[in-house]
């Protein structure tokens, strides 16, 4: 992601009470309980949901882009993770027409964000501890734009000719309901009908042409690999829509706004490039899709590494490109367990940008570091510990993130072995979710070393250490 500072945002309370009768608790003679609203994530506490985990979004949306309306169901596919007597989505704005649980109808109590869901006695024991059930939520509405600490927009924004939709951390819950937290990562497949002549794009690959139906066209996107609901994406606009395959069959995906087309072309053209430069240094590409989608200048007002093809705001340079590429691996396919891990995305993904500088422009990474150091902002706080949501993406998450990395590499001594850590990092934790205390026991088991002063200093330290401490 580029430099902003996410925040959580709050929505009016509002109550909406589906007339059926509630589950007892009672399952199989286990006493269900109540899943949790929120899952008490350090820095956004009420976001994501406990007991149950997503194995599979199925979004159908049908989007008027004049209105600015959706017209929604979603088909959420979950194992409960305990014996459920209810449980909870996120979802900001948008209307709910009707909720399912196994095909019965379904109280929706709402308190803001928050939708509890309540089926009777007949799907008790589709909710026991193990077991797999469906819920359906039908929705409609104009979805919301929510406002940052730091006065960037998130959730669903609207375009000159459409509207894109950006996620991190928040915003995924305006335009469907789901688990909204990096912890629970799933499957997607979204069906999108938007008026012929406009483009629906989303994350990774089209499971067909799309079908033209008087004036509508619809568009199936299908993403196999886990995701999170944050790198969950959609852009409906006019697109230069382009597939093309990579060496070794990745599909890549562009999308670009005719009006920054020209503009944009030499750095897209760079994609497969990139993906392959990072592949070399961080392991085999974790996904089956690339790509990126390029809207214009004013549409948001930062780069986003949504999964599969990262979002940009305009023609990128390639260091952009080399950071939101590098997400692929640090933050889509190895996802934080929390949003306090943030700085284990930016920080890899920042310290990428030295490599390639390093590489391709004969910029050492000492020198990057040596800026890195010297910047006054990168101290405002240990980047392993962001003190508010409105820190989560500040700079010494970034710069001081990196400035880690290099101290790791530092210490290892051997470029092959320092490489050869990052792509075990990647590999082990593939597809998976990792806090910090994961990452600094990996490098330690790796490397043999004790590297406890690097992380008191470096990783937790609120004061600056000597630059060769």
């Amino acid at each position: 992601m580029d430099h902003r500072n996410p925040v959580r945002a709050g929505a009016a309370a509002l109550l909406l009470v589906l007339a059926v009768p509630a589950c007892s608790g009672g399952t199989g003679g286990v006493e269900g309980k109540p899943g949790a609203s929120g899952v008490r994530d350090p820095l956004f506490p009420k976001l994501g949901n406990g007991g149950y985990d997503v194995t599979h979004y199925a979004l159908t949306l049908d989007v008027d882009p004049d209105e600015q309306t959706l017209r929604g169901t979603a088909e959420i596919t979950a194992r409960a993770t305990q014996d459920l007597s209810s449980f909870n989505l996120d979802l900001a704005g948008l209307t709910v027409d009707s909720a399912t649980v196994e095909g019965r109808p379904a109280a929706v109590n709402r308190a803001g964000n928050e939708l509890t869901l309540r089926t009777d006695a007949k799907v008790e024991d589709r909710l026991r501890k193990g077991e797999t059930f469906r819920t359906v939520v039908r929705y409609s509405g104009s979805p919301k734009t929510l406002t940052d600490a730091d006065d960037s927009e998130e959730g669903w924004l609207p375009t000159d000719d459409g509207s894109v939709a950006l996620g991190e951390p928040a915003g995924s819950m305006t335009w469907f309901p789901g688990n909204n937290h990096p912890s629970d990562k799933a499957a997607y497949d979204l069906t999108v009908t938007v008026p012929k002549g406009l483009t629906a794009v989303s994350n990774g690959v089209l499971a067909g042409p799309p079908v033209t139906e008087g004036d509508r066209t619809t568009f199936h996107w299908h993403t196999a690999e886990p995701m999170a609901s944050y790198l969950a994406t959609l852009a409906v606009g006019r697109f230069e829509l382009k597939t093309s395959t990579m060496a070794g069959g990745t599909t890549v995906v562009t999308a670009v706004d005719p009006e920054v087309a020209a503009a944009s072309a030499r750095t897209v053209a760079r994609v497969p490039e990139v993906v392959a430069w990072e592949a070399a240094h961080f392991g085999p590409y974790p996904f089956s899709a690339t790509g990126a989608i390029v809207e214009r200048k004013d549409d948001a007002g930062y780069a986003l590494e949504t999964q599969n093809r990262p979002f940009f705001p305009g023609p990128p340079g390639v260091g952009l490109l080399v950071h939101e590429m590098a997400h692929q691996w640090f933050g889509n396919s190895v996802t934080p367990k929390s949003w306090r891990d943030m700085w284990l995305n930016e920080g890899l993904a920042t310290y990428a940008e030295w490599l390639w500088e390093e590489e391709k422009a004969d910029t050492p990474a000492q020198e990057s570091f040596d800026e890195a150091y010297e910047d006054e902002d990168n101290w405002a706080f240990p980047p392993a510990d962001p003190p508010s949501a409105a820190d989560v993406s500040a700079d010494p998450v970034y710069g001081r993130g990196a400035m880690v990395i290099h101290r790791i590499r530092e210490a290892v001594d051997d470029d092959e072995e320092f490489f050869a850590l990052l792509k075990g990092w990647a590999t082990a934790h593939r597809h998976g979710n990792v806090s910090t205390e994961d990452f600094t026991a990996y490098v330690e088991e790796e490397t043999g070393q004790d590297l406890s002063d690097l992380w008191k200093d470096w990783l937790y330290g609120r004061s600056r250490p000597a630059a060769d401490g």
